[in-house]
């Protein structure tokens, strides 16, 4: 239970006003002008004003007769519903600790210790666990049992040590990238786990120094301000008087404004270094995640007393604007919440890796195919040829070397052509490419690179660069086909603007009069003292003076009590600093809502100054006369009741309770048997308001009696206690209280939007987008949001689901279909007698409401008709997993693409459910940044990441797998062409090196030097034609009929590979291994050359990647047949030296690419897509002539 001093409520510099009735036995204590200060939060108090008692039930204070409950002023409904546990603590599912008391908590050390590990190898384990992660790839699995199989004498074909390299290549690569960044990771955790903390010897009852990693459960900790906290502790004091701190938790969740936690009065007056803490301890649940609950329960001095999240600190966050604090350590280590947190968000796989995976199969099939003919005709052959095996010159059935003939390496028919079948998977083994994988990571890291550096994804505001936080989907970016977007803090800025407000009916909106310059910039105090707040606020002139100079009046009063509201129900913490005037201070606010923050800087401006916080109470300079108020209660908004209000003693003897929350809400509880034309009034200016696109929130207040009062603090003790159903009993309890209210007023705040919204909006519907919004706003304000971003237009049909029944629901989602079938049949009508420019566009509207009785029903299949067939879907007032169902409904249905971005916690269930999440690092945070694949600054900033950098990546990714594909289809070919010719023996004409480098080194560079830099299209390009996006999002660069025909062209090209030669060769005596050194230069020249074919913009590292691999292939070549224990010893040399072998070489790239080359230039030339038209514009410089882009560029 909650102990306090004795209430001080005066007027500054007047005599104290009395207290209420029930409350007279003790006397008032004014409130003295403290001086001029930085910090008002480390303020200290006068004499008197702030004392500690212990907790007892004789004590005569103010608290003894209204008695405060614990959890009152520190905790909220908001917190208490997001508690791991709402069960009552027990033994076998909570933790003892006894605090001071390590070795009695701990005894048997079996507790984590303090120290973390983020990296996930050791020098012992680095080895096999890195292989066996390495080994969940299906394709390393598969080179490895290649390479086992060359391994055995029957089956040899290539050198025992040239078959393992390509493998150990790829793993030898992969395992030193993961070793430098576990590394990194090694050197994070040293730093992080010998920093120094401030211990409780309980021998001494001094703090020592300790390194964090020895830091147990149950040790008192200090903290000094501006250093992090080691571990999660229960605050037991802190340097404030009422036991308050400030703290940042930036590291933990990176939101960056000040939090405030609360320690017990109970435990604010056991000083640790007195030793009165001994026999106190904790039982709190066990260890999870959840950073935003806490439940536990503590015992000082025989006294139980409850705890929640207001009283538990985290590891990582930071101590703000508090002298010191001093805490008991609960959970360390690993069962730190931020550890337990510690897992990154979810693995994403690329629609381009799922498709490659498809293809892979096709090519195993052909694998499979191409073994299965050689090892049949082998069968053939050797049942045709069964009498001429003993004498076969190279077949050596028999063994005659001994004293009597036994077979030789032979075992029958039928185990011949089952090791000819494995040997021919061990021969052709790299149709399936394995330099492609770690080729995909290369380029995807140069990618993000680019993304990373691109200015036009900076955002100077916050400072922010781009953030590329999953690798493995950059090319999902060229392909999205929706988007669903966040509102505020998305589309909006998120920094709130208090624009006008309705009191007593009477619409204030400041437009009537112009303004004064000292209205907007600084507000008059006490003392002569001026406040000037950090963000300006513009004053109506005539509510001005309605509250300056006819405060008498009824509407004067409701005024002042409107404002009083504003600064008094909040969770703001008030900063105030000095300026260049002696008498003029900065004030400014710091709070989690930038609701909140505009509100009480609007309440400043209009002369109520909020300028100090604790957790008892606040001061307020009301017109220039310094006031305090006694908090007696405090409920936090959550998003059932959808709606705050607070206690307060009040210096003129009233106990008032502040309401203020959404219009929904709030009007069911504002009492209508008075000021009914108040309230029609009111709502006619809320629907005003909302028109305009303004957040709009309701304010009223109720005078509670001492009985009222004493019933819901009674009521409210009970729930704050209990250790069963907490949060279920703390909103009865608010709800109970919040009712019957007189309606003060009503708040119109603007969100505007972000720079360039509308422009991002119209370009992602021309480039086949589909955009939509999911908010909690109310229908009216997100339907103006969508006028102003353009999202809606006056010419779009706006179908309009607002039910309250699943009965109501079914029949309007019924109509909308039929309307919308109706409505689509005319636009296909207009599409076939006029244009396509004359199709009807279709807007569907639905509300939370309405999702409730559709999604995870029989309804979602109507709603999914609906929703695909309009151009737009707005819906307003949902729920963080609504926004995830509605993804869900699109992206289980359909094979499009889906995108989500968003800024807030809200957002994080619909950014990982989407394909493809986006987190602006916006006011709200960065929970959304944290869950998300990428991250940036503005919303408009998704037009060059997917236009530009999403089409980039696809278009690159895709010709890079498919050549992938082609490059190792045609060296297969080549060597099945040859297996044909040698009597199906599986000998080999290439050398075992030139195949083991032909995937390594003659061909790997160039691939990715392309797929990381080409560009089919300039930037300029593809902003100005957004439609140019469309090819991603048909999959035109990367899907079957493009990869049957790429193993076509594959299939003749290894023809002309093969059989020219052959057919040059055939009546002469050149080797085996002079053929294999002609067909490697031909393969590698005439891949490359393919590849230079596709080359869109060529600069210098592509030409050095392209002609310099064709280099060092002759090089390698030379050099290989220059070792004399090799095969094929100087043969390069002896072919070389023929003119054959030059017309030879000729002749391959002419007849293997001429099929190529017309079909390119056919296709170009009588079906040219959009972007070879758009290539052609730019090629002629016709891209700025407006003609031209009207008249010859024709997208759908």
């Amino acid at each position: 239970m909650a102990r306090h001093g004795p209430s001080k409520s005066s007027l500054e510099n007047q005599e104290p006003s009395p207290l209420p009735p029930f409350l007279s036995s003790l006397p008032p204590i004014p409130v003295s002008d403290p001086p001029p200060r930085h910090d008002p939060l480390s303020l200290p108090s006068p004499t008197g004003t702030h004392r500690r008692h212990r907790a007892t039930r004789s004590h005569f204070s103010i608290e003894s007769i209204i008695t405060i409950p614990a959890g009152v002023r520190h905790a909220s409904i908001a917190e208490s519903e997001r508690f791991a546990s709402q069960r009552e603590l027990s033994d076998g599912d909570s933790r003892l600790v006894l605090v001071g008391d390590p070795d009695g908590t701990d005894p048997h050390l079996e507790l984590a210790g303090n120290a973390i590990r983020t990296a996930k190898y050791s020098p012992i384990t680095f080895l096999p666990r890195n292989l066996f992660e390495q080994f969940h790839r299906v394709a390393y699995v598969y080179f490895l049992v290649i390479a086992i199989l060359n391994q055995l004498p029957q089956l040899a074909v290539f050198g025992r040590g040239a078959s393992v390299l390509p493998l150990a290549f790829v793993l030898v690569v992969t395992a030193v990238k993961d070793a430098y960044e576990d590394w990194r990771r090694h050197r994070s955790d040293r730093i992080e786990n010998n920093r120094g903390a401030s211990v409780l010897e309980p021998a001494t009852g001094k703090f020592r120094t300790k390194k964090w990693k020895h830091v147990r459960v149950g040790e008192v900790v200090k903290v000094i301000a501006d250093e992090s906290i080691p571990c999660d502790i229960v605050l037991l004091s802190s340097s404030d008087p009422s036991g308050i701190a400030y703290i940042q938790t930036i590291n933990l969740d990176g939101e960056s404004n000040l939090k405030t936690r609360y320690a017990k009065q109970e435990t604010m007056s056991q000083t640790p270094d007195e030793n009165l803490i001994a026999g106190g301890f904790i039982r709190c649940e066990r260890p999870n995640r959840n950073i935003y609950g806490f439940l536990a329960n503590m015992e000082v001095d025989g006294k139980r007393v409850s705890l929640g999240p207001s009283n538990i600190i985290l590891r990582g966050c930071e101590l703000k604007n508090t002298a010191w604090v001093v805490g008991v350590a609960v959970y360390t280590g690993s069962e730190t919440k931020v550890m337990l947190n510690n897992s990154g968000a979810p693995s994403k796989r690329s629609r381009l890796e799922t498709h490659m995976n498809r293809e892979t199969l096709l090519l195993s099939a052909l694998l499979i195919a191409l073994c299965t003919v050689v090892s049949i005709c082998n069968g053939i052959w050797l049942a045709a040829n069964r009498d001429a095996l003993d004498l076969a010159q190279f077949f050596r059935k028999k063994d005659y070397s001994g004293s009597y003939e036994k077979n030789y390496n032979y075992y029958g028919i039928g185990m011949q052509v089952f090791f000819t079948f494995l040997m021919s998977v061990i021969v052709f083994q790299i149709m399936i490419p394995i330099s492609l994988y770690i080729s995909m990571e290369l380029v995807r890291l140069g990618q993000a690179y680019f993304m990373i550096q691109d200015n036009h994804l900076y955002d100077e505001r916050s400072n922010t660069r781009f953030q590329c936080r999953a690798l493995n989907i950059n090319e999902d970016l060229g392909q999205i086909k929706y988007v669903f977007s966040d509102k505020t803090g998305t589309l909006t800025e998120n920094k709130m603007e208090f624009r006008c407000a309705s009191i007593g009916g009477i619409d204030y909106n400041g437009g009537k009069a112009p303004l004064i310059d000292c209205e907007v910039h600084c507000v008059s105090g006490a003392n002569d003292q001026f406040w000037e707040p950090k963000i300006l606020v513009k004053t109506d002139p005539e509510l001005v003076k309605l509250l300056t100079s006819e405060g008498d009046t009824e509407n004067g009063k409701r005024a002042r009590e409107f404002f009083l509201a504003l600064a008094c129900c909040n969770t703001i913490v008030p900063l105030v600093t000095e300026t260049s005037k002696p008498n003029q201070r900065l004030i400014e606010y710091q709070g989690e809502s930038p609701d909140e923050q505009a509100l009480v800087y609007a309440a400043a401006s209009y002369g109520f100054v909020l300028i100090e916080r604790t957790s008892g109470h606040i001061v307020i300079d009301v017109l220039g006369h310094r006031q305090r108020f006694d908090v007696l209660g405090l409920h936090e908004f959550d998003s059932d009741r959808k709606r705050m209000s607070v206690i307060i003693g009040c210096p003129d003897d009233a106990v008032k309770l502040f309401v203020k929350g959404a219009d929904n809400s709030m009007l069911g509880v504002i009492q209508r048997t008075i000021d009914l034309d108040v309230i029609n009034a009111t709502e006619k200016n809320l629907q005003a308001y909302s028109s305009l696109g303004l957040r709009t929130l309701v304010v009223g207040v109720r005078n509670l009696s001492r009985n009222e009062f004493e019933e819901w603090q009674s009521a409210y003790e009970n729930a704050s206690t209990a250790l069963m159903g907490r949060g279920r009993l703390l909103r009865a309890v608010a709800s109970n209280v919040e009712r019957g209210l007189h309606i003060l007023g009503a708040s119109g705040v603007e969100d505007k939007l972000q720079e360039g919204v509308p422009e991002a909006i119209e370009s992602m519907r021309q480039a086949g987008i589909k955009v939509w919004v999911l908010t909690g706003d109310k229908q009216e304000t997100a339907i103006s949001i969508g006028y102003s971003c353009k999202l809606l237009t006056s010419e779009m049909t706006q179908i309009v689901i607002n039910s309250n029944s699943r009965e109501s629901c079914k029949k309007g989602l019924q109509d909308a279909v039929a309307m919308s079938s109706k409505l689509s049949a005319m636009s296909i009508g207009n599409t076939l007698a006029v244009s396509g420019s004359d199709r009807i566009s279709m807007a569907l509207i639905i509300d939370g409401t309405s999702l409730v009785y559709i999604l995870e029903t029989e309804l979602e299949e109507e709603l999914f008709k609906i929703a695909t067939i309009c151009d737009v879907v707005l819906c307003c007032r949902v729920a963080p997993l609504q926004k995830a169902g509605i993804v869900a409904l699109i992206k289980d249905r359909t094979d499009d693409m889906t995108l989500a971005i968003g800024d807030g916690a809200n957002d994080v269930s619909m950014i990982q459910m989407a394909d493809v999440g986006i987190g602006i690092s916006g006011q709200e945070g960065r929970q959304a940044v944290m869950a998300s694949d990428f991250a940036m600054g503005q919303f408009r900033f998704l037009v060059p990441l997917l236009l530009v950098h999403g089409h980039w990546n696809y278009q690159r990714m895709a010709c890079m797998i498919l050549y992938n594909f082609y490059r190792n289809a045609v060296f297969v070919f080549i060597l099945f062409w040859y297996v044909l010719y040698t009597a199906y023996t599986l000998t080999t004409a290439i050398t075992e090196w030139s195949s083991v480098l032909y995937s390594v080194v003659y061909t790997a560079l160039p691939t990715i030097i392309v797929g990381t830099l080409d560009k089919d299209l300039s930037k300029k390009t593809l902003l100005k034609y957004p439609q140019l996006y469309k090819s991603g999002q048909n999959d035109e660069k990367y899907n079957m009929k493009l990869f049957i025909f790429t193993m076509m062209d594959c299939i003749w090209q290894s023809a002309a590979i093969f059989f020219i030669p052959y057919v040059a060769y055939r009546i002469s005596t050149i080797d085996a291994s002079s053929l294999g050194d002609l067909w490697t230069l031909a393969v590698v020249i005439l891949v490359n050359i393919h590849l230079a074919m596709d080359v869109f913009r060529w600069n210098w590292i592509i030409h050095a990647s392209i002609w310099g691999c064709i280099i060092a292939t002759v090089i390698s070549v030379i050099a290989i047949d220059s070792i004399p224990m090799l095969p094929g010893y100087w043969t390069i040399y002896n072919i070389m030296e023929s003119e054959l072998f030059w017309l030879c070489l000729l002749g391959i790239l002419v007849a293997g690419m001429i099929p190529r080359f017309i079909a390119k230039s056919f296709t170009e030339y009588f079906m040219p897509s959009d972007i070879q038209i758009a290539r052609e514009l730019e090629k002629f410089r016709k891209i700025n002539t407006s003609t031209t882009s009207d008249n010859t560029l024709s997208l759908p």
